[in-house]
């Protein structure tokens, strides 16, 4: 079962208002061995020896663009109404890298991600993450199983 399924605990506020710190969420790990993951799956992948949760925003071939917050892609403005922009996060003013991205193709074999917390999250907008190569996907998050109050699909 361990290989099938894996149980993680969130931390951080990347994911915010979808998934709060200590929240224990699970982790489905066979469905990428056999398709490719979706525009707004969420995954657990690993970078740096460290393991990130995110939305799957654009995959392969797709066009991204980002233009004061608003995402594009393939030319058509995304609906996100999981998407949060607290203003009150100091770092997000002035870096000009969270607001706006050029238009840019997702090679082959990589995708586009980024937390839900649109000003505080370190995902694909940034140098240090970039696109990720699928082969470093862990799964999908199936479930929250922790707070019990919000037990159930995600």
């Amino acid at each position: 079962m361990a290989f099938l399924l894996q149980i993680v605990s969130v931390n951080g506020p990347s994911m915010l208002n979808t998934f709060f710190t200590n929240d224990k969420i699970v982790v489905e790990k066979i469905t990428y061995y056999f398709s490719s993951p979706k525009r707004q799956d969420i995954i657990l992948f690993r970078h740096n020896n460290e393991k990130y949760i995110k939305r799957v925003i654009a995959v392969e071939n797709d066009k991204i663009k980002i233009v004061e917050d608003k995402v594009y892609v393939n030319g058509k403005l995304i609906k996100e109404p999981y998407a949060v922009y607290d203003v009150k996060n100091n770092k997000s003013k002035n870096d000009n890298s969270i607001h706006n991205l050029t238009e840019t193709v997702v090679p082959r074999g990589m995708i586009f991600v980024m937390g839900d917390n649109r000003y505080d999250s370190l995902d694909s907008r940034f140098k240090e993450i970039g696109f990720i190569d699928k082969k470093l996907i862990v799964g999908k998050v199936i479930m929250r199983i922790y707070p019990i109050a919000k037990f159930g699909k995600v």
